[in-house]
C-alpha cells in the first residue's frame, strides 16, 4: 500500500440456493486516486541530420505510448522545436507529424502543456487553437498530487549570463516580433534556424557553469514554499534532494532521452 492509497471498503452478501445459506463478506480494496505526470523537453527537433531526427522522432513516439498508457498530463518545458514562429498563414510544416501526436494524446483526456523555451518563445495560438495544446509562457505554477510545483525551461537564469538576458528582452520585445513577421517565411525560417543554431552552441559552451546556479536557483524557489522545481534548457539529466524539495532537470531528447515521472507523489528519473 503507498502512501497516497485510498481504502475502499466493499461489502457484499452471496446466496447460495442449493445450500439455503446466504454468505455476506468484505473486502477492503486500496487504489491510487491518481495518474502519473510526465516531465520533458529540449528535444530541438528540426536541429540535426534526418538519420538523427529520425531516431529522436522514434524515441518520442516511444515515451508518447508510455505517456498514454497512465498519463494525466504531460509537461513539455521548451525547446521542443529548434525554431517554431507563426505566421498569419503559416507554420513550420516538418513539425506537423509530433503537433499530431500530441493532440492524439488530448483527444484520450491527457492534458499536455507547454512551457516556452528559447528556441520557441514565439509560440502563437495556433498549438492551442488546433491542437488543444495549453500554452504557457516564461513558467507555470501548478499543484499536482498534493505537491506544489514551480516550471520553466531555466534560459537566462544564471546570474553569469547577463548576456543572453539582454538579448532575451529584445527577441521577445511584441514590436521586434511584429517586424520579423514581415519578412517572407522563406527568408524568415531559415534565418531563425541559423540564429537558433548558434544560440545552441553558445549555450552548451557553458552548461557546466550553470549546473551550480540552477541547484541555487531551485533551493531559493524551495524555500520560497514549492515542493519541487522542475527545469529544462541544461541538457543535463538530474534529480535532486534540496532541503525539503525535490530539484528535477528533464535533460533532453537529444543525447540523453531523459524524462521526469511524478506518480502518487513521488518523482523518478527515467530514460528511453
Amino acid at each position: 500500500m503507498a502512501v497516497n492509497d485510498i481504502r475502499q471498503q466493499v461489502f457484499g452478501c452471496i446466496r447460495v440456493r442449493s445450500q439455503k445459506s446466504l454468505f455476506c463478506f468484505s473486502l477492503s480494496i486500496y487504489y491510487n486516486p491518481f495518474m502519473a505526470s510526465y516531465f520533458f523537453s529540449d528535444a530541438h527537433l528540426g536541429e540535426a541530420d534526418k538519420e538523427k531526427e529520425k531516431i529522436k522522432l522514434e524515441k518520442l513516439k516511444s515515451f508518447f505510448e508510455i505517456v498514454r498508457e497512465d498519463g494525466e498530463k504531460l509537461f513539455i518545458l521548451g525547446d521542443l522545436f529548434d525554431f517554431w514562429f507563426e505566421y498569419k498563414h503559416a507554420i513550420p510544416k516538418e513539425h506537423l507529424k509530433v503537433v499530431f501526436q500530441l493532440s492524439q494524446l488530448i483527444e484520450l483526456g491527457i492534458e499536455v502543456h507547454y512551457i516556452s523555451g528559447n528556441h520557441d518563445f514565439w509560440l502563437g495560438d495556433f498549438l492551442s487553437r488546433e491542437a488543444g495544446i495549453r500554452i504557457h509562457r516564461d513558467y507555470f505554477v501548478t499543484t499536482e498530487q498534493d505537491k506544489k510545483l514551480f516550471l520553466i525551461h531555466g534560459d537566462g537564469l544564471s546570474p553569469s549570463d547577463k548576456g543572453y538576458r539582454v538579448l532575451k528582452r529584445i527577441l521577445r520585445n511584441r514590436f521586434n516580433i511584429w517586424l520579423y513577421q514581415k519578412l517572407p517565411p522563406d527568408w524568415g525560417i531559415p534565418l531563425a534556424k541559423s540564429v537558433a543554431g548558434m544560440s545552441r552552441s553558445y549555450t552548451s559552451n557553458r552548461t557546466l557553469k550553470f549546473i551550480k546556479d540552477y541547484e541555487d536557483y531551485a533551493r531559493r524557489k524551495i524555500n520560497e514554499g514549492y515542493d519541487a522545481v522542475i527545469i529544462g534548457h541544461l541538457h543535463m539529466a538530474v534529480l535532486e534532494i534540496i532541503d525539503k524539495g525535490v530539484y528535477l532537470n528533464t535533460g533532453d531528447f537529444i543525447e540523453n532521452f531523459s524524462y521526469g515521472r511524478m506518480d502518487n507523489g513521488e518523482f523518478t528519473l527515467e530514460y528511453i
